[in-house]
């Protein structure tokens, strides 16, 4: 009895602290949509938001919005038990941690310019001048545009996957987070349980749009109207922007972030918002797509040659000859300046001490890797050899082959064994079905179990070194998945046996691990002595450490976790041979100067994220 007793008053064990919003930019709601991923781990205890005489759910990203909860503001976080002691504690840290690293986003210095003409002044989003016809945003009404059998709760399904989806491939940007909001807020009970019908999903759209009017956060309207907006398209219904197949500038109250991403694949040369904020998702996408624009809170009428400098914030309705003359030389210069910086990709990359960074590309095949050579990669730092052959089963000569081809491109490179298994599949192998495939048969798992294939791919590898040397190149062979020591020892054993079946030189070949199993974290001073070199498969890392799928629909896990940084730390303080960083967050603009500080020395990211990576690395 006394037994009960314990566990009974265990659940009911009440924690309350005070928090309070520090960020300039409020808790709006890309934080929330982290915050509120945070706490659904916290399956066993109820946790709620007091404030402003209001108690609502940690969990329910549209009630956190409506608080309206600015800078300097408090609230109190409640959590009640089994885990409240651990939520109250972890959510308060992360919470802090997370409005420390909430960028504010700088407001631009704008170059003073005088026009002929009569300007109007605004407020800059993005850099750059736009010469073309001012037109304004139209769209037609809201019809049934295809014939669609979704109910509405399948459309809101498919936004969702909708969204993740967009989240994920464009997680390496600082846009990935808007995709990431609106999936949460689409996810929240109002949507799952509160409409059964487009109409009622409408009047919550206008509800929730009424609570957040004349509010700070009233530029998070879009995002309700946004999600609107793609619900309806799954059920057929949407409207279509109306804009020339000219060149032209597009004036608008404000833009959803589906109408940003649809208009750059037009002739779209520069955009005035009448509204919003430099923080406001379609700011943030304009940024992102570079495309010249301004806040302008004052009439505008179009007309058929304007001038948008942005760069100085005035946009000029019906400029002289003589200011055409000037807005075209400044543009020539803009343009000019953008491509010496990109020219600057080949040039090293130093940090202002002088530290030099190098800046690796993960690639997948040649295509990839002649793309990392024109972005100015320092060399390969992922090679994902399962993604060579990916329709049919290569024969030995056709491996060596495309491995020469590669090899002749870079003198760093380092090549990862195959790492099929999870959600990764070849047609011509066959994998078992398994209830829990990631945590299965895979990687380096994998390739001990065939090891006919394993020993072939090794030899092929071997092969096409020899066949580029002689040549300075170090080649490292990493090992995916590996969890113990004796997995990478007997990896390392069939490699070595090959060598000497076929008379390889093994003296510029390295061996090494990719640290992405949480237990290689607790052995790391047993593997410095085997190992040759260290990589940090971050997404995989994140995934078993969180112990969330990597694709799974609706979990998330926040790549830049504090959790997450404490864990690089943690490694990099063990270990005593060279490391990189491959996973995605190698290329987050937000951890960049914490991941140099903290030692790591060489990073590998796609290849369209080396040039601006780059830039960044030398403003360190």
């Amino acid at each position: 009895m006394n037994f009960l007793k314990k566990i009974f008053s265990k659940k009911q064990k009440v924690m309350t602290t005070t928090l309070t919003v520090s960020s300039e930019n409020g808790f709006h709601l890309r934080p929330i949509a982290k915050f509120v991923n945070e706490v659904k781990q916290f399956l066993n205890t109820n946790i709620y938001i007091v404030a402003k005489k209001q108690k609502v759910s940690a969990t329910q990203v549209p009630k956190i919005l409506s608080l309206s909860l600015e800078q300097n503001d408090s609230f109190i976080l409640e959590c009640e038990g089994i885990e409240a002691v651990e939520a109250s504690a972890y959510l308060s840290d992360f919470f802090i941690q997370m409005m420390k690293d909430d960028v504010v986003i700088e407001e631009v210095i704008q170059v003073k310019e005088s026009y002929e003409a009569l300007s109007i002044q605004g407020k800059t989003i993005s850099k750059g001048i736009a010469i073309s016809k001012l037109t304004e945003y139209e769209t037609s009404e809201i019809t049934q545009v295809n014939e669609s059998n979704n109910s509405l709760k399948d459309a809101i399904k498919l936004t969702k996957e909708e969204l993740y989806n967009l989240y994920q491939s464009n997680k390496s940007k600082h846009e990935a987070q808007i995709f990431l909001a609106q999936q949460e807020l689409l996810s929240s009970d109002m949507f799952r349980y509160g409409c059964s019908t487009t109409k009622r999903f409408l009047e919550i759209i206008r509800e929730e749009i009424k609570k957040l009017e004349n509010t700070k956060f009233s530029s998070r309207i879009s995002d309700y109207q946004d999600l609107q907006q793609r619900v309806l398209q799954h059920l057929g219904l949407s409207s279509i922007i109306k804009v020339p197949n000219e060149p032209y500038i597009l004036f608008a109250d404000d833009l959803l972030p589906s109408e940003i991403m649809k208009l750059q694949d037009t002739p779209i040369q520069g955009a005035i918002l009448k509204k919003g904020t430099a923080t406001s998702h379609a700011s943030i996408l304009l940024r992102s797509f570079g495309i010249p624009s301004m806040i302008i809170n004052k009439d505008i009428k179009p007309s058929n040659r304007a001038i948008l400098d942005a760069s100085s914030g005035n946009l000029i309705h019906h400029p002289t000859p003589s200011d055409l003359t000037k807005a075209k030389t400044k543009q020539k210069a803009f343009q000019k300046e953008q491509e010496e910086s990109y020219e600057k990709r080949f040039e090293l990359s130093k940090t202002k001490n002088d530290k030099e960074i190098k800046v690796l590309a993960n690639v997948s095949d040649l295509h990839s890797v002649n793309e990392a050579k024109e972005q100015g990669a320092d060399g390969i730092g992922l090679l994902r050899t399962e993604f060579l052959f990916t329709q049919k089963k290569p024969s030995l000569e056709e491996q060596i082959q495309s491995y020469k081809e590669i090899f002749k491109c870079f003198n760093h490179l380092t090549i990862r064994t195959l790492d099929i298994g999870g959600d990764k599949e070849l047609p011509y192998i066959n994998i078992e079905k398994e209830d829990n495939p990631f945590l299965g048969i895979r990687g380096i798992r994998f390739s001990l179990r065939e090891q006919k294939l394993f020993s072939e791919q090794l030899l092929a590898i071997y092969k096409a070194i020899q066949a580029v040397m002689p040549s300075p190149k170090i080649i490292k062979i990493m090992f995916p998945m590996i969890s113990t020591v004796e997995e990478f020892n007997q990896a390392k054993q069939i490699a070595v046996n090959i060598a000497k079946q076929y008379n390889i030189n093994l003296s510029n070949i390295q061996f090494g691990i990719m640290i992405e199993v949480p237990s290689v974290i607790f052995s790391l001073p047993q593997f410095n002595k085997v190992v040759d070199f260290y990589s940090i498969g971050t997404n995989d890392l994140t995934q078993y450490i969180f112990a969330v799928e990597r694709t799974h629909p609706s979990l998330v896990v926040d790549a830049i976790s504090p959790i997450i940084m404490k864990v690089l730390q943690n490694i990099i303080e063990q270990v005593d041979k060279p490391i990189s960083i491959c996973g995605e967050l190698a290329g987050l603009e937000e951890v960049t100067k914490e991941l140099i500080e903290m030692g790591y020395d060489t990073l590998s990211v796609s290849a369209k994220l080396i040039p601006s990576l780059k830039e960044r690395i030398r403003h360190v």
